[in-house]
């Protein structure tokens, strides 16, 4: 799978940022490992009737069932070349997450595929800790964000947003006893089964609603 760059270290073969690159890349593309998120958008979009909020409710609600439901992958596509060890199932998760904040950024009309819009659906896999996250940058989500202001976003801006990003996913995955980011063993793909975590891509779907005006 080739790696399309996140804004972050000049160091490409920092271990984190491999990590964000995967989740953002699968979210956004598929890699026929989910349908891509523009698709999942204009599908959304057209089953109500283009009405940009109700399809917005339908992405959360579908993506929200299916997570609790469904394993979806057998083997997750790059997942294994990865040097960081985690969970098939939470990297699933991660990723599922991220396909749904790239669909709504889509259904809004963002650019999926800008750096700025990246790290925004990256953000969205925080939960309630996107708000703290944002205001140790200086951005300040007390204002109604626009695709204007969001794109004004800095570059250095970016890089601590991702980085900060990166950490707490890891520390999500080290308080299971999964990471050994000393080792760096690759994590070997494998069935991923039922009972993905439905509350947390819940949670991600609606912070990217309020992110993505």
């Amino acid at each position: 799978m080739t790696i399309v760059p996140v804004p972050g270290d000049a160091n490409d073969d920092d271990p984190i940022k491999k990590l964000l690159d995967w989740i953002v890349n699968v979210g956004i593309n598929g890699f026929s490992v989910l349908p891509a998120a523009k698709k999942v958008a204009e599908d959304h979009l057209s089953a109500c009737g283009y009405d940009k909020d109700k399809a917005i409710n339908s992405i959360i609600t579908w993506r929200t069932a299916y997570a609790a439901g469904t394993g979806f992958v057998t083997g997750l596509g790059g997942l294994a070349t990865l040097p960081i060890t985690i969970p098939a199932s939470l990297a699933s998760s991660y990723a599922l997450a991220a396909n749904t904040a790239a669909a709504i950024a889509s259904v809004r009309g963002y650019d999926i595929e800008s750096d700025q819009v990246r790290t925004f659906v990256l953000l969205a896999l925080l939960g309630d800790s996107t708000l703290e996250v944002m205001k140790t940058v200086g951005v300040n989500l007390g204002t109604k964000l626009t695709k204007s202001l969001i794109s004004q976003i800095p570059g250095k801006v970016l890089i601590e947003i991702n980085k900060k990003v990166g950490f707490r996913l890891i520390t999500k995955a080290g308080e299971k006893g999964v990471v050994n980011l000393m080792k760096l063993v690759p994590i070997v793909g494998g069935v991923v089964g039922a009972g993905f975590d439905g509350t947390f891509v819940n949670k991600c779907g609606k912070v990217a609603k309020n992110l993505f005006n």
